[in-house]
């Protein structure tokens, strides 16, 4: 990497710090005291971003997260009874590699044993045995309805929001819980001609809306599928068919629920993300690929930050192949960038725009640190910068102050900080990134 050189003195008694405001649109030229920093490469691998596998330990493809499903009756032993173990036991392990954990509880999985809490079994919950999707009658689909599995979801959802929102091993939840898979419907059991409809009501489902947003305030919420139900609440969406059934056209596919529900912005508050079509991940990114929408195009309408494809982990792309799948990952969510900085008595001025397709899903805290000529940090200041408020196409200007500097000569150095403590750091795609310290920017001297 090239190192940036901006010698400037900077001297004690700095002002607190002020707020972000937008950048402005005259050439930097005309800036006086404001300062280009080189872009580079952006980084293989940045936090809550990019391909992501089931849980495991792979060193195929670079990834900052890892999926997981557990049933509901792994935790759920009674009506007030919870037992932790299983999740926790996921959580701990995957932030152990340095991941933060994106998971859903479901009631229903086909072809896997039953998820629903064994006292409602006893209870003479009624459920309904099935063949689909090659289940064979090994899972059953209860009463969504059924009052006592109404409260139990109730319950569990508040106690799940009690222990688990802003845990940091966390990095995102799907609701779950309800249809085949957790995914909200029970397709071919819809209510078309001829079929009856096993899917919970409308009153149910939001019921189940409300119980996630009230008890979730700080741990990102995903949902399946965009509706008018689900517009107002305070979740993004995930997308599990993602390049197959994405586009806008027939008027089921994803986004055309999206604007259909008018929530097709809603991407600049909520994350978007996803599954890569099982199908398609084997040869979505062959020379000749396999027939599916264009990713490209589908990472472009949806806004999507991550996306589950276990295949770039085993058995894993190579060649021009591993290439291609790379640059895909890299195309996914945010790409942020310091563009020029400018420091003076009274604090310290960036501007930062995001190359990306969609916001930071978090806002950790941002914080800036001088670091001595032994190479040692002598004073941090957290600022109050929100990443989450740099949209792309749209450069942010945020200023801060560094009260209680000592005069003499430092090098300034940016980072936003990861709060699980060994997870991967957030690095911008600048040339100055980890010059100096491993996981902060470069700044100037």
């Amino acid at each position: 990497m090239i190192r940036t050189s901006i010698r400037v003195t900077i001297v004690a008694a700095l002002a607190a710090a002020v707020a972000a405001v937008p950048a402005p649109g005259t050439a930097l030229a005309a800036q006086p005291g404001w300062r280009d920093l080189p872009a580079g490469e952006a980084p293989n691998v940045n936090p809550l971003a990019g391909f992501i596998p089931y849980a495991g330990e792979y060193a195929t493809f670079p990834h900052s997260m890892e999926w997981f499903y557990l049933p509901l009756n792994a935790v759920m032993k009674g009506a007030h009874r919870f037992d932790w173990r299983a999740l926790e036991e996921q959580l701990d392990t995957i932030a152990g590699r340095g991941h933060q954990a994106a998971f859903r509880f479901y009631l229903d999985y086909p072809g896997k044993p039953s998820g629903v809490p064994q006292y409602l079994l006893d209870a003479g919950l009624l459920t309904r045995p099935y063949d689909d999707f090659g289940n064979n009658g090994q899972s059953v689909s209860p009463d969504y309805d059924d009052p006592r599995l109404v409260a139990a979801l109730d319950r569990f959802i508040a106690a799940l929001g009690r222990r688990y929102d802003g845990d940091p091993r966390v990095g995102f939840v799907q609701l779950g819980l309800l249809g085949f898979w957790g995914e909200w419907h029970t397709w071919p059991h819809n209510g078309e001609p001829g079929t009856e409809n096993w899917f919970a009501s409308p009153a149910q489902q939001l019921r189940v809306l409300d119980a996630y947003d009230k008890a979730f305030d700080r741990t990102r919420l995903m949902i399946r599928y965009p509706g008018a139900d689900n517009k107002a609440h305070d979740l993004g969406y995930h997308d599990d068919s993602f390049a197959y059934s994405t586009l806008p056209g027939p008027g089921w596919h994803f986004m055309d629920l999206m604007n259909q529900a008018g929530t097709a912005d809603k991407w600049k508050t909520n994350t978007v993300a996803g599954e890569l079509r099982p199908e398609l991940q084997g040869c979505i990114f062959d020379p000749t690929p396999c027939a599916s929408e264009d990713f490209a195009t589908s990472v472009a309408q949806t806004h999507a930050t991550w996306l589950l494809n276990h295949y770039a982990f085993t058995p894993g792309y190579t060649g021009a192949t591993y290439d291609k799948a790379l640059a895909s990952a890299k195309s996914l969510g945010y790409r942020l960038r310091v563009t020029s900085v400018k420091t003076e008595r009274r604090g310290v001025s960036v501007r930062i725009q995001n190359d990306g397709v969609a916001p930071f899903s978090y806002d950790w805290p941002v914080q800036v640190a001088a670091v001595g000529r032994d190479g040692r940090i002598t004073r941090t200041w957290t600022t109050p910068w929100r990443l989450s408020q740099i949209l792309p196409g749209q450069p942010a200007e945020l200023t801060a102050g560094l009260p209680g500097l000592r005069k003499g000569e430092h090098t300034l150095v940016l980072r936003a900080v990861n709060p699980l403590r060994n997870g991967v750091p957030l690095r911008f795609a600048n040339a100055g990134q980890d010059t100096t310290l491993n996981g902060w920017l470069t700044l100037g001297n």
